[in-house]
């Protein structure tokens, strides 16, 4: 399958590599076609990696994966040809956050809505599924980082996107898929980032999860 990952820093280069690792053929897409991390990346990840910008690797995917920062995400997807995102599975996996501040980040949309929203909203051509955003993103691809079953949340509109979604999870080595039902379920996974920003300074590490306990 080809996937077109939007975003060359940490997230964007763990999916990506990940992607490859099991077979499928990638584009990472950035702003300009020469951006020098994701020449470093595609010369490190082999003959199915390719690079581009955005609107190539849109063009390029069957799949879509946004890896890009929240803030700037919806100029992302605005500047790409609506048919080249027509139908289109989109993984959503950022978060709005506000980077600018030397202090923790702070939601940019929350409450009413949510990155993952105004991403649907914005385009509904395409078929948003919110996933992945709770966690690191080396526990992302590799869940075994973490002891134990824990869990990672989907949520989306469309069904048959959600199950591909999902398969695509249990490939990663997920075994707990929790899905929250329609895309308003992102203003909640995307509200656990406060929480979890907190528990990664308490910690210092990212190798832990959430876990839903039920009696």
């Amino acid at each position: 399958m080809r996937f077109g990952v939007m975003g060359t820093g940490m997230v964007g280069q763990a999916l990506a590599t990940r992607l490859t690792e099991l077979g499928h053929d990638v584009m990472m897409g950035s702003r300009t076609a020469d951006n020098s991390e994701a020449e470093a990346w595609r010369r490190r990840a082999g003959p199915s990696a390719r690079i581009g910008t955005f609107r190539d690797a849109a063009a390029f995917a069957e799949i879509l994966v946004n890896c890009t920062q929240g803030a700037f995400s919806p100029d992302v997807f605005l500047s790409i040809e609506p048919t080249h995102l027509a139908g289109k599975i989109l993984v959503d996996i950022a978060n709005p956050l506000d980077l600018s501040q030397d202090k923790l980040p702070l939601l940019t949309i929350c409450n009413t809505d949510s990155l993952g929203e105004r991403l649907q909203r914005e385009r509904p051509m395409m078929k948003v599924v919110k996933a992945l955003n709770t966690c690191n993103c080396r526990v992302m691809v590799d869940p075994q980082r973490v002891k134990g079953d824990h869990d990672v949340f989907v949520c989306g509109n469309d069904e048959g996107a959600k199950a591909t979604v999902k398969a695509l999870l249990h490939d990663f080595g997920w075994k707990t898929v929790v899905d929250l039902g329609d895309i308003t379920a992102a203003r909640a996974t995307e509200q656990l980032m406060p929480i979890w920003l907190r528990l990664y300074g308490l910690y210092g590490s990212a190798d832990f999860n959430f876990k839903i306990v039920r009696s």
